[in-house]
């Protein structure tokens, strides 16, 4: 059930929807609701993403949001994951409340939709929704914001967990573990912002999650990539980041794109065309100019006391 017309703007606005984006919104929630196979779609693809909520970890619990709608277009084919989640909104808020997870906590974790969606606008110049599969972890309970950095119970995985056995956890692939995510838009990751972060997780976890015995945290980002050390000054943001990790994996996949994404907002933008503004800016896009590339790094650190 979405919320009703005259409410639909304040829980837009309580999601951090763009508010450029609102007012179509609320314009198109008559036509989702009066137009029966867009009602019927909305229906099974909303119970898709609630089916067994707060599950964390399980395949099979993910709808497919990722879509082209061949009888939908324009503004409403772009936003149309806007009013799945609506229509979830109730259901994880209610799981949200069974946990005991803390209002302000709810709030920011939902609020990730108004930032994918700012990301969206930001690369096309109009309203959409960047990734709607990402958000599914948020409006299903297995992803939480905790100050700077998000947290998202997960499972470990094949390639991921002999690092750390090796290490001298006794943990097997399926154990649980906290997969840690970046946002955008949310200010500088100085270290003061990355230890409030690991101290929160390690409080919040075992009081909403007891069940779930957490001793690692794991991270696979293109902000591990060890060539960013050799190009950054050693008190950099970034580089402090990465010290605090162990190296679980390597990785010999380029995955050029992702640095781009984060640091310009457009994949697929021309390397010769990207600015210098910044240095980080002028890092990523002055190694690729050279016909170097980038990797996603693959790291953890023990959650008992968030340290490398």
């Amino acid at each position: 059930m979405l919320p009703d017309t005259d409410d639909l703007a304040e829980v837009l606005l309580d999601l951090a929807v763009p508010h450029e984006d609102i007012n179509d919104l609320v314009r198109m929630r008559r036509r989702v609701t009066d137009d029966p196979e867009l009602h019927q779609l909305l229906e099974r693809l909303a119970g898709e993403l609630v089916r067994g909520l707060g599950e964390a970890g399980v395949p099979g619990h993910s709808p497919d949001l990722d879509w082209e709608l061949d009888w939908a277009s324009g503004t409403l084919q772009r936003c149309f994951p806007v009013y799945v989640f609506l229509a979830a909104l109730p259901y994880t808020r209610a799981y949200h409340r069974e946990r005991g997870i803390p209002a302000d906590v709810s709030r920011r974790t939902l609020a990730d939709l108004g930032r994918n969606m700012a990301g969206y606008r930001r690369r096309y110049g109009r309203a959409g929704v960047q990734a709607p599969s990402w958000l599914v972890r948020h409006f299903r309970g297995e992803l939480y914001q905790l100050g700077r950095l998000q947290f998202e119970r997960a499972r470990l995985g094949e390639r991921t967990a002999p690092g750390l056995a090796a290490a001298g956890l006794r943990l097997e692939p399926g154990a649980p573990c906290l997969n840690l995510h970046i946002p955008d838009f949310h200010g500088p990751l100085s270290p003061a912002a990355v230890d409030h972060s690991l101290a929160l997780a390690r409080e919040f976890f075992p009081r909403h999650f007891p069940h779930e015995p957490y001793q690692a945290v794991t991270c696979h980002s293109w902000l591990l990539d060890p060539q960013l050390a050799e190009h950054l000054p050693a008190d950099s943001n970034i580089v402090r980041f990465q010290a605090r990790f162990r190296v679980a994996r390597p990785d010999g996949e380029p995955a050029d794109t992702q640095p781009v994404r984060f640091v310009f907002g457009d994949p697929e933008s021309p390397v010769e065309k990207l600015p210098r503004r910044t240095a980080l800016e002028r890092v990523i896009g002055d190694h690729l100019r050279a016909g170097g590339h980038w990797y996603i790094g693959h790291g953890w650190l023990p959650l008992e006391d968030g340290t490398g």
